[in-house]
C-alpha cells in the first residue's frame, strides 16, 4: 500500500507506525512516498527533480529519516511493484502462452476450412462450386456408410450418421423380436373359432383357410405401423439435419446459399438403394409402409 505525505494526519503526527506495518498490517507491506505539489506541477518541476526532492525530504525529515529504505521513496515503490508484476507475469505466463497456441491453432484450422483464395474467371468459380458440392456429397456418404473422414475425425461416444440410424431400425421392433414373444398369446379360443367360422366358406370344416390366419394377425400387425411411420420420420429429420450440418461446413465461405441448398435437399427424393441392399425383415416392412403411405398422398 502507497502512503502520500498529504494523507498523514495533522501537524505533530506521523505515519511512522504504519509505514512500518505496525498498525493495520498487509502481507506487502506499506510505502511512503512524496508527490509533486500541484504549484510544482504549475512550475513544470520536472519527474527526476520531484525524485530528487522527495529522497532529500525523506532522509532529512527528523522522523522518517530512520525507516528502512525499503519502507518509503518513489524508487522503492517502483522496485516492489516491479517484483509484484514480474512474480504474476512469471506464473500467468504459461497460461497465457496455452491460450495464445490454443487460438492460433484455432485459426488455423479456420483458414484451412476457408481454403484457398476466391477464384476470379468463371470458369474456376464452377470449378470451386464443384469441389465444394462433391465434399458435401462424399462427407454425407462417409457418415451414413461409416467410411473414416479425417477432416471431420472427432473422438465422440454417441452414435451418428448410419450407426444412429441401424441403431433405430434395430430398436424398432426389439420387444417384437424376443425369444419369449408369441404372437398368438393374445388370441382366445373364442376368436379363433370365430375366424375359422368366418372365412370357412364352402369348404370342408377342419381346413382353415391362409384368410383365418390374416384376419387373426391382422391387428397386431396395425399396431406394427405406427412406430414404423415414426422411426422413418426420425431418420428423415435425423438425414435433414445431417445433411445441414455437413453443409455448415463445407460452405462455411459462402453461409448464406445454405438456406438454397438445403431446400433443394429438401425436394430429392428419399433412394432405398442402400437399404435395400441389407435391409432385414423389420426394415422391409418398413419400406413398404412408407411407399404405401406416400402414394395415398399421390
Amino acid at each position: 500500500m502507497c502512503i502520500r505525505d498529504r494523507d498523514i494526519m495533522d501537524q505533530g503526527t506521523n505515519a511512522k507506525s504504519t509505514l512500518m506495518n505496525q498498525v493495520v498490517q498487509l502481507k506487502l507491506g506499506y510505502v511512503g512516498v512524496k508527490n509533486r505539489s500541484q504549484k510544482d506541477i504549475n512550475d513544470k518541476m520536472g519527474v527526476q527533480s520531484g525524485l530528487d526532492i522527495e529522497r532529500s525530504w525523506f532522509m532529512n525529515h527528523p522522523v522518517y529519516r530512520s525507516l528502512p529504505k525499503d519502507c518509503y521513496g518513489t524508487d522503492t515503490l517502483t522496485q516492489k511493484l516491479s517484483r509484484i508484476m514480474y512474480a504474476h507475469i512469471r506464473t500467468s505466463l504459461p497460461d497465457i502462452m496455452k491460450e495464445i497456441e490454443d487460438k492460433l491453432r484455432s485459426i488455423e484450422e479456420r483458414l484451412k476450412d476457408l481454403g484457398l483464395p476466391l477464384p476470379t474467371t468463371e470458369g474456376q468459380k464452377v470449378q470451386m462450386l464443384w469441389a465444394m458440392i462433391n465434399d458435401f456429397n462424399n462427407s454425407f456418404k462417409n457418415r451414413i456408410t461409416g467410411k473414416l473422414d479425417i477432416k471431420s475425425m472427432k473422438q465422440k461416444m454417441e452414435l451418428t450418421g448410419g450407426a444412429k440410424i441401424k441403431s433405430n431400425f434395430f430398436n424398432l421392433y426389439k420387444e417384437y423380436s424376443a425369444p419369449e414373444y408369441r404372437v398368438s398369446d393374445n388370441f382366445q379360443d373364442k376368436d379363433i373359432e370365430r375366424a375359422i367360422i368366418l372365412h370357412e366358406g364352402d369348404k370342408l370344416s377342419g381346413f382353415p383357410s391362409i384368410e383365418v390366419f390374416y384376419y387373426l394377425v391382422q391387428p397386431e400387425i396395425e399396431k406394427l405401423k405406427e412406430p414404423a411411420i415414426n422411426c422413418l420420420l426420425n431418420v428423415y429429420y435425423y438425414l435433414e439435419e445431417l445433411a445441414h450440418t455437413i453443409l455448415e461446413k463445407s460452405f462455411v465461405r459462402f453461409p448464406s446459399v445454405i438456406p438454397e441448398l438445403m431446400a433443394a435437399i429438401q425436394q430429392i427424393p428419399v433412394s432405398y438403394t442402400h437399404l435395400r441392399a441389407h435391409e432385414t425383415r423389420h426394415d422391409l416392412v418398413c419400406r413398404l409402409l412408407l411407399e404405401k403411405k406416400k402414394k395415398k398422398k399421390k
